[in-house]
């Protein structure tokens, strides 16, 4: 399935369907914004499973994405990863029609959310959980790619005494 976004296109894999690169994307650039109503936690649950595709942007709030957004699949080693809260960036080189995948665990901080992983990336974490469960390497790298919820960072440096600047709240 084509979209209105001249990099991307919607096509089946593994998971039944997921976003692919229409053309070679270079690391950094831009590759969708995630776009959609703001709901809340309760509003999701209340729509169910089937009918709720929430990604967390704050403690209390949501965004119900939309396709193509809501198509792109998780993986534990990704290619890609959220910037400014719904901006997905490429983290890698993405070659045409490769599979674009960012990691679910940096969008989330609710202390109930799991989702079992059939990623089969070397690196698979069999079970994906909130950021907080990841282990400490991998916050790390993370963190310092700027690929983490506004919300997170923000709990993260709470925990930890306050180590990261969020690249958007940096001076130029």
């Amino acid at each position: 399935m084509d979209t209105n976004n001249p990099k991307i296109c919607i096509n089946q894999c593994n998971f039944g369907r997921g976003v692919f690169a229409k053309k070679n994307i270079i690391r950094g650039d831009v590759i969708l914004a995630f776009a959609g109503r703001i709901i809340t936690l309760e509003e999701a649950l209340r729509k169910g499973e089937k009918e709720s595709n929430p990604l967390q942007i704050n403690t209390t709030e949501y965004i119900d994405i939309e396709e193509p957004g809501v198509i792109v699949n998780h993986s534990c080693n990704p290619n890609a990863g959220i910037m400014n809260n719904r901006v997905l960036v490429a983290l890698t080189d993405i070659y045409k029609d490769e599979e674009i995948l960012y990691d679910y665990s940096t969008t989330m901080s609710e202390n109930s959310w799991t989702m079992n992983c059939e990623c089969s990336s070397s690196n698979c974490r069999k079970i994906i959980k909130d950021f907080h469960y990841l282990p400490t390497n991998i916050k790390e790298k993370y963190l310092q790619l700027g690929i983490v919820q506004t919300f997170i960072v923000r709990e993260h440096n709470e925990k930890v005494k306050g180590v990261y600047t969020l690249k958007s709240e940096m001076k130029h």
